[in-house]
């Protein structure tokens, strides 16, 4: 379409305004490289001068101002023609990356990794995440190198950054662009550069205070409050309340499980006083760290929840946490980048609770606790930990976590015993009775419950629920018989303890003053091989394994081996009575 010499005039005003104004972009150019602000000159420039030609304006004196100082590219190459052949060759370096690593390889580590500028001689990309950032600069820098030289051997140099950090402009800077009129020109914008990069930088900080960056990580203080971390531009926005009780805020203290109502016992005296101590303690850690650790329902994840109320109520600041908790806490912050606000949070506190921590799994994860772990410590920070097994039986954590763990305080809660289980029962009608005060249990059918139900704690509290429902549902007085009846599925559906050949191995090393890998290895001597053999007996006599699979299970060795060494022990128990008493021993210790 023909444009009139009236509308050509107007194409050309408007083409000079925006020149002063440095309005005109050429598309695709981020706005911070001075290399792209030289090469938006010209373009613009050729533009005005293209409006002058079609409106008949003489542009002469226009071209000898701008060739005063228009800069020239390296090459003496036209701006849009290098431009052109910049992402030419970048496109070709991302279609070889793709052949070359394949496509699950690209779409996982690539498919997001953009070109932002190249200038003497270094291309400068960008991703959008810290995580993706440090992983292709560990793992795939010199490869993506080698290809970007293959295409491009101008190319001495990669700068990787990533785009959310790289775009966000100092506080100082955004201030006065807000401050700026709405219309007219930039403040202080002395070219087409600085005019993208206001423009630019005001909407990108603009659209981070809603995204990742400003995800709030909150915690418990010492008053048991919760209280938030947000990105400035919210600081004063309240954090809602799935958030506030989130990732770092970990689990909430049960108000039930207190020192007041924990029931004691030679089981868990130890465990206790320890807890107590370390809650009341001022100053340095004590017992650093002090290590829990017992069977399912013997009172453990009692003992801290107590310790974490005893320390509040000094004002101390607490978090307590599950594995799962915390796994799922640093999980989050690296998808919303914000893993050095979590770590910050985890590690300026005064106590951690962690519990089940048999379950953290994952080599990134196991190392941020190893971290977080080490820096508590070496902070005097109190750390208490509790799982389902002692520290050197934690397999699934790295050597150096199992060391440090070990090297506080370990202590195990027991199994209950009859008199213990009397206590937790009488303490649990008590505070039922507070609720239902006809609720009334003689001291035999305590006893008889005690005697009855001995597999742990959760068990004992299932029983005095069932006698309140036998009380209050038939409004019958709680007498022996009714007992029976309430608890006879606790009783008789109670399955026989399952004995595993790792619980074998270990016991029979322990009793023998050798070492599970011992027992696996291929050692023959006397001192190992009569060890092996009873452990070989036990695994065949308490469990349903076959004997292949016994064999595999110690350090692969053929049915054959385990066939000998059953049919040897039971001869030499035959002739041996010490060595008969011993290995029943064994077994009791292993089914009790």
């Amino acid at each position: 379409m023909l444009m009139s010499g009236e509308d050509r005039n107007r194409g050309a005003a408007s083409a000079l305004k925006n020149v002063g104004q440095g309005g005109v972009q050429p598309a695709g150019r981020a706005g911070n490289d001075p290399a792209c602000a030289a090469s938006r000159e010209p373009l613009a420039r050729s533009l005005v001068a293209s409006a002058q030609r079609g409106a008949g304006l003489d542009s002469s004196p226009l071209r000898a101002a701008q060739d005063s100082h228009e800069p020239q590219h390296p090459n003496g190459q036209d701006p849009v023609a290098c431009e052109n052949e910049t992402r030419e060759a970048w496109a070709r370096v991302k279609r070889r990356l793709r052949a070359e690593l394949g496509e699950d390889v690209y779409t996982s580590w690539f498919a997001r990794l953009e070109l932002a500028a190249r200038d003497a001689g270094c291309a400068h990309l960008s991703v959008p995440t810290r995580f993706l950032k440090s992983w292709i600069e560990a793992h795939y820098h010199d490869r993506v190198l080698a290809i970007y030289r293959a295409e491009d051997s101008s190319v001495e140099r990669l700068a990787l950054t990533v785009r959310g950090a790289a775009m966000r402009e100092p506080s100082g800077q955004r201030r006065a662009h807000a401050d700026a009129p709405a219309t007219g020109g930039v403040p202080g914008a002395s070219n087409a550069g600085d005019v993208t990069r206001a423009s630019f930088g005001e909407g990108r900080e603009a659209g981070s205070a809603q995204g990742p960056a400003a995800a709030r990580v909150g915690f418990l203080d010492g008053a048991g409050t919760q209280t938030g971390s947000a990105g400035r531009g919210n600081a004063a926005a309240p954090a809602p309340a799935s958030e506030a009780a989130g990732d770092i805020a970990g689990a909430p203290l049960d108000q039930r499980l207190t020192f007041e109502n924990f029931a004691i016992g030679r089981s868990n005296a130890l465990a206790h006083a320890a807890g107590d101590r370390v809650a009341r303690h001022e100053g340095s850690a004590l017992y650093n760290p002090l290590f829990v650790h017992a069977g399912v329902g013997l009172g453990k994840t009692h003992l801290l929840h107590a310790i974490g109320h005893e320390a509040r109520g000094l004002g101390k600041r607490v978090i307590y946490l599950t594995a799962d908790r915390f796994m799922y806490g640093f999980v989050a912050s690296l998808k919303a980048q914000t893993s050095h606000a979590f770590k910050e949070k985890l590690r300026g506190i005064d106590l951690l609770i962690l519990d089940d921590v048999q379950f953290i799994q994952g080599r990134t994860i196991q190392q941020e606790f190893g971290h977080t772990l080490n820096a508590l410590i070496d902070a005097g920070r109190q750390v208490v930990i509790a799982a389902d097994r002692p520290p050197s039986d934690l397999e699934s954590l790295d050597e150096r976590a199992r060391s440090r763990l070990a090297g506080g305080l370990v202590v195990e809660v027991g199994s209950l015993d009859e008199e213990l289980r009397m206590k937790i029962l009488t303490t649990r009608i008590a505070a039922v009775r507070a609720e239902h005060s006809g609720f009334a249990v003689s001291d035999d059918v305590i006893a008889y419950v005690a005697r009855h139900v001995s597999t742990n704690g959760r068990d004992l509290e299932g029983a005095v629920n069932r006698l309140l429902a036998h009380a209050t549902l038939t409004g019958t007085a709680v007498t022996l018989d009714t007992a029976e009846t309430a608890i006879r599925d606790l009783v008789r559906n109670r399955e026989p303890k399952r004995v595993k050949i790792e619980d074998i191995q270990k016991l029979v090393a322990s009793r023998y003053n050798v070492s599970r890998s011992d027992i696996l290895s291929e050692r023959r001597t006397a001192a190992v091989v009569r060890p092996r053999q009873i452990a070989m007996y036990l695994s065949k006599a308490l469990t349903l394994r076959s004997l292949p699979e016994i064999g595999r299970r110690f350090g692969g060795r053929d049915h054959t081996t385990v066939l000998h060494a059953v049919r040897k022990i039971e001869k030499a128990l035959g002739e041996d009575a010490a060595m008969s008493e011993e290995v029943e021993l064994l077994k009791r210790m292993l089914q009790d």
